[in-house]
């Protein structure tokens, strides 16, 4: 085996050592960015539901609330506003999913489950808690879920503090079992945002990718970079060494010298074998006369 092929050899030994500690010790980190991404988006989805919860509480409720007594309008529910605007967003990506879940609501299809009680319940014992991120197990595989707790405000009590101080056509449609009892400052529920982390999987690689393939780049570059500088440097002046010693072993002492101006290993060599040529040269002079 040739010396260039032993520090080929060596140099791919480094490399892939190399490699892999530099995607062992990057994973950690790749993984937390992508996370962090994905949150943040769910964050922007939690804030464009706020946004049409206000707006419908702001602008629509006012407009509708004299006709609330004669017709209840969903409509006019800030909650319902914030999922049907959700809507748009699952019917783009059916796995994301978006949730006002309550421990008593007014809607059935709201009651919370209960991991979702659970999100609540926490909510409950720490007041001063506006947001919570976990990752859960499903089904269908690992989901991120943000929740941000729901507080009882006081243009809630109108319809939710007694079954007989709501409008008698909430009552029609939804009862007068559920929803009722709610107290001021009480948080009622939670907003709950759900993407699948198969969001963050495909992020993480992303990242990882725009992480290894300049490294690899640079690991090319340093290859080719060192086996051009291993060739002019050492492979090649050492092929022209060997080439003379074989020539003037064979009893060519004519041969010409070499090139010895170089100050490294190398030129000290070429010069040291010039001398021993010259001395062997002269000796063979020597012995002719």
């Amino acid at each position: 085996m040739g010396l260039r092929a032993k520090f080929n050899l060596l140099l791919l030994a480094v490399a892939i050592a190399g490699v892999a500690l530099f995607a062992l010790a990057a994973e950690p980190l790749v993984n937390a960015v992508a996370r962090e991404e994905v949150l943040q988006s769910s964050r922007i989805m939690m804030e464009s539901a706020a946004g049409a919860r206000k707006y419908t509480s702001e602008q629509i409720a006012p407009i509708l609330k004299p006709e609330i007594g004669q017709h209840f309008y969903p409509q006019s529910v800030s909650a319902y506003a914030a999922k049907r605007n959700f809507d748009v967003i699952h019917s783009k990506f059916p796995d994301y999913s978006y949730r006002e879940a309550a421990l008593n609501p007014t809607n059935p299809q709201d009651r919370a489950t209960d991991w979702e009680a659970d999100i609540i319940n926490d909510f409950r014992s720490h007041p001063g808690k506006e947001e919570d991120s976990f990752v859960r197990s499903t089904a269908t595989g690992p989901m991120l879920e943000l929740a941000r707790p729901l507080v009882n405000k006081p243009a809630c009590l109108e319809c939710h503090s007694t079954a007989t101080s709501a409008p008698a056509s909430m009552i029609a449609l939804y009862g007068n079992e559920n929803g009722f009892g709610w107290k001021p400052g009480e948080i009622i529920g939670a907003q709950i945002v759900s993407v699948p982390m198969s969001a963050s999987q495909v992020r993480a690689g992303h990242i990882r990718r725009l992480f290894l393939v300049p490294f690899l780049g640079f690991l090319v570059l340093l290859f080719v970079s060192i086996n051009i500088l291993l060739h002019f440097v050492v492979i090649r002046p050492m092929e022209r060494i060997a080439k003379n010693a074989e020539a003037v072993s064979m009893g060519k002492i004519d041969t010409p010298e070499l090139d010895s101006e170089r100050r490294d290993q190398i030129g000290r060599l070429a010069a040291s074998f010039n001398r021993m040529h010259r001395s062997l040269a002269q000796a063979f002079r020597m012995l002719g006369e």
